[in-house]
């Protein structure tokens, strides 16, 4: 079991600073696991969520509600769709009323390249919690937000 006192050899002024800074450094460590998963796959982790957002959604959505639903909320979540559309795996479907309204909807290549991405990859990040500790980490968080 990994102690961040121990991995960073570091001291911390007090346990709400050494907490703040192992959710950060979590946080990254979980980054840099899902980066380097999806990398075979050709895509990002945002774009993996993109397609889930857009699977779950069961239609088409606007641009902006795909971008509040994100988990990492993106500035270039516009670019990130734009590499989904190239590979077919989003279209974009223009408002015959207005224009002006775009809307997002995944393809069945989207569909079908999601199922051949394993959806259990993050299991063994968690495999060290118990669901008692997973759901008392996941209250904490929720408070801390």
């Amino acid at each position: 079991m990994g102690d961040l006192s121990k991995e960073i050899n570091s001291k911390f002024a007090n346990i709400k600073v050494k907490a703040l800074l192992n959710i950060i450094y979590t946080a990254n460590f979980i980054s840099n696991y899902q980066n380097e998963f999806f990398k075979p796959f050709g895509i990002s982790p945002q774009q993996y969520n993109i397609l889930r957002i857009l699977k779950g959604a069961k239609g088409p959505l606007k641009v902006q509600t795909i971008k509040e639903r994100m988990l990492e909320r993106s500035p270039n979540a516009t670019r990130l769709m734009d590499k989904l559309c190239a590979k077919s795996y989003i279209e974009r479907c223009v408002s015959a009323e207005d224009r002006r309204v775009v809307k997002i909807t995944i393809t069945k290549a989207g569909l079908d390249f999601l199922e051949t991405i394993p959806i259990n990859f993050n299991n063994s990040l968690l495999k060290n919690l118990s669901e008692a500790e997973a759901e008392q980490l996941s209250n904490l968080l929720d408070k801390m937000r």
